[in-house]
């Protein structure tokens, strides 16, 4: 059973979600409202989730590693959000004025993290790294936006630009090429040759924008000395520094990337997790610069930057649920990253281990609760960029989640990384890494 009986296993119990597929097609581009949730034969359509689990129209049942784009720290429709989103769709969904939880959950996000002396809520990550990069752009006077190779912010123009390989190539039509020419590409955890192509364009370079931890680009994790380099230099040179921690905000620790590595952006970006489960970006940073987002300054300032935030930003559903979600973690932080990250390191050691012993090449990335396994090759031997997974076997991963998903009832968006809630157990790794073994066994992969 290769990939293509693994393909007619899969359709044979996602009948119902292939029926909605077709008629997806006819109503949406592709059949899908967000490309990364486009894989092959066919998605399945969920119709619940509850903690660790997530039911598909097919009364399948699957223990979830996708959650909700990483978001879910606490597990599907945990109490404490459920509670709150309760009492306050009662109270109004939408309000078009400032509410007070607002204000709550800025103030939260200040205390656990320091370097956001002002704070701006959009309504999704996307937003939020185009407002910083802008920001940035306004504060320097200056156009060049350093990236790092691979490196994915979001669907905004600015930043779709060297995020699937070969890199070099247009990353689709309608990006024009004049906006291109302001975006240098770093190469990730490579030092030497990052500072060379900075030091190149030193005279226009707005800011540089990373993600501590690679995400989407393979769940790479920095070398320390690389992000401490780039902040040298960034801060040396009076170049903006921001940090992209839509993903490692409160995922890394309850301080996310900026304090477990001790990091000091000039600003940086939220997303995900501190949305409780509904829609949100924000970006955050030093006054200085925030400042320039001031609608008090008269519009015809030359001081003035323009960001905005969306009709649904600062909605009272999502500064209620992402007010629960962080005080929960704030107030259980001890308990729920030691059991969280410890959970990441035994799958990471434990499927280092099984591919090891069933002689199959095989690097398995990550930190705290992250984790994915990269198929070596000729090409590839050690994971440490964008480049290196591209080149690695994308197909026998592929496989690996299909058979997991298919046969196992794990669920991974296939060829994306896992995240382990607070939902998930000891037990729900050790049938992970049981399942792995069979697989391998079975010779499917």
């Amino acid at each position: 059973m290769r990939q293509d009986k693994i393909g007619i296993a899969y359709e044979n119990k996602t009948q119902n979600s292939k029926a909605l597929f077709t008629r997806g097609t006819r109503l949406f581009a592709g059949g899908i409202n967000h490309n990364v949730r486009l894989f092959k034969p066919y998605p399945f359509f969920s119709e619940g989730a509850n903690g660790k689990f997530i039911f598909d129209v097919d009364s399948n049942r699957y223990t979830d590693y996708w959650m909700g784009h990483w978001s879910l720290i606490l597990g599907h429709s945990p109490k404490p959000v459920v509670k709150t989103l309760s009492e306050q769709l009662h109270k109004g969904t939408l309000y078009g004025t400032p509410n007070g939880a607002s204000l709550e959950l800025a103030e939260l996000i200040q205390k656990l993290m320091p370097s956001a002396e002002l704070l701006r809520f959009s309504s999704t990550g996307s937003e939020a790294t185009m407002y910083a990069v802008r920001l940035a752009r306004a504060k320097s006077r200056k156009r060049v936006i350093a990236k790092i190779t691979g490196g994915w912010h979001g669907f905004n123009t600015t930043l779709m630009h060297s995020v699937n390989y070969p890199f070099h190539s247009p990353e689709g039509t309608g990006l024009i090429a004049e906006e291109e020419q302001f975006v240098e590409s770093l190469p990730f955890n490579n030092l030497d040759s990052s500072l060379k192509i900075l030091q190149s364009v030193i005279d226009d370079i707005a800011c540089i924008l990373l993600e501590p931890i690679l995400a989407g680009a393979g769940c790479i994790t920095p070398d320390i000395n690389y992000l401490l380099g780039l902040q040298e230099f960034a801060h040396k040179n009076d170049i903006l520094l921001i940090f992209d921690e839509i993903v490692t905000g409160f995922r890394l620790s309850i301080g996310g990337a900026i304090q477990k590595y001790g990091l000091n952006p000039d600003l940086f970006t939220l997303g995900k997790i501190v949305g409780g489960g509904m829609p949100i970006g924000v970006v955050c940073g030093k006054k200085e610069i925030m400042t320039l987002a001031d609608p008090t300054i008269p519009a015809d300032s030359e001081f003035r930057c323009n960001i905005g935030g969306g009709t649904y930003s600062c909605n009272p559903m999502t500064m209620m649920a992402g007010l629960a979600t962080i005080k929960y973690l704030d107030e259980n932080k001890n308990e729920i990253y030691s059991k969280i990250d410890g959970l990441g390191a035994k799958a990471r050691s434990g499927l280092t281990k099984i591919f090891s012993e069933a002689n199959i090449d095989a690097h398995i990335t990550g930190e705290g609760s992250l984790f994915l396994t990269h198929f070596l090759n000729d090409k590839v031997k050690i994971i440490k960029n964008a480049t290196d997974v591209s080149l690695s076997d994308q197909k026998s991963l592929y496989r690996y989640h299909l058979a997991l998903m298919t046969l196992n009832q794990i669920f991974f968006l296939p060829g994306k990384m896992g995240a382990i809630s607070y939902e998930h157990s000891e037990a729900d790794i050790d049938q992970l890494l049981m399942a792995t073994q069979r697989i391998l066994e079975s010779g499917l992969v």
